[in-house]
């Protein structure tokens, strides 16, 4: 049988997976197609009420790619309940019907490096480990790179003069990636870094000033909030957000100790997930003057809920307008953004008045 390997999609970092999945196995990979209201309705349709938005995700992607022809899948979240999907997630398939292989990479709910190599041994047998790690920098390089890119548009895309040019420019660096290897990924990344700062802006001495924070799922995959950090930008707002893929694999693990030290007036110990992070993310947000806070989170997100409990002190103590948004398969677009507007409209006249 011939491997077609599929995953779930995580907004752009889909790039990087399938390029280490294709060099590493050098089999066929699949790459679900992008998440949307039809990916989260049909993953609801088989998943149990309750359960945390990206389990639904993660179902419709999957099917999504079974019906394109995978017969390999890939489960590799975890740090929360995510990392506990995978087995539920194989046995609803199962039961569907669908005949394909379930690999989760997941061990004590972290990310197995040693599963992931006898993953890539079983799928290619010439593989050896040094070019694994070879794959596996590369990956990183490809991480930091994207994530660097992605900060510098939340912080301009807002201000553009010739509307569409960040966008353009952005999708042109993410086809430039390829199959190249370290070098080449560095040189495109300076490379690209000068063309988005040539891209002509009209921007403020003070602009408005917003730091997203919450679920990490939420957060990276913008598809799955209707593209709000987006959308937020596009109204000539400066976004602010620290969790991408390169907070979560290399910076979390070296500034959570810290950060929970720094907000001890409100918080004493891990929350689980990024909860402990949106808490002192959101006191360090009010001590740097920003002018508003937009938690974001899927329904059911059960450390998100404790932080919820506990930023609407820091948001009264300081007076900086914070809005919540709790996304799963009932929302729409038109609810999300008449929410997003008017926080707008109030952060705006909130500013012009102080």
């Amino acid at each position: 049988m011939d491997r077609v390997i599929s995953f779930p999609h995580l907004g752009n970092y889909y790039i990087v997976f399938d390029y280490f999945l294709r060099k590493a196995t050098r089999c066929k990979v699949i790459v679900p197609p992008n998440t949307t209201k039809k990916t989260i309705e049909l993953g609801s349709k088989y998943s149990p009420d309750f359960v945390c938005v990206p389990f639904k995700y993660n179902m419709g992607n999957y099917i999504e790619a079974l019906e394109n022809g995978a017969n390999t899948l890939i489960q590799a979240g975890g740090g929360c309940r995510y990392g506990y999907y995978g087995e539920l997630e194989e046995k609803i398939l199962k039961d569907l019907g669908y005949d394909f292989e379930f690999y989760n990479m997941i061990t004590d709910n972290h990310i197995s490096l040693r599963k992931g190599y006898n993953f890539c041994k079983k799928m290619n047998k010439s593989i050896n480990p040094f070019l694994c790690f070879y794959y596996l920098i590369n990956c990183l390089v490809m991480i930091f790179c994207i994530d660097k890119i992605e900060k510098f548009i939340r912080l301009n895309m807002g201000f553009e003069i010739h509307n569409g040019d960040f966008e353009k420019l952005e999708s042109e660096y993410f086809n430039s990636f390829g199959n190249n290897g370290i070098i080449k990924n560095i040189f495109n990344y300076f490379k690209y870094k000068k063309k988005f700062k040539k891209i002509e802006i009209n921007k403020s001495d003070k602009p408005l000033r917003v730091a997203i924070l919450g679920e990490l799922y939420s957060l990276i995959d913008s598809n799955t909030t209707y593209n709000t950090e987006r959308k937020l930008m596009k109204m000539g707002v400066e976004v602010h957000r620290v969790t991408d893929l390169t907070y979560l694999l290399i910076t979390k693990r070296f500034k959570l100790g810290m950060m929970i030290k720094r907000g001890k007036k409100y918080i004493k110990y891990h929350l689980g997930a990024d909860a402990s992070g949106s808490v002192v993310k959101s006191y360090l947000s009010a001590l740097r003057g920003f002018d508003g806070i937009l938690h974001l989170k899927s329904f059911g997100c059960t450390p998100e809920i404790s932080a919820m409990s506990i930023m609407p002190k820091i948001t009264e103590e300081y007076g900086i307008p914070i809005l919540y948004m709790s996304f799963d398969a009932e929302d729409n677009e038109v609810g999300v953004d008449t929410r997003l507007e008017a926080f707008y409209d109030m952060i705006n006249m909130k500013k012009k008045t102080t």
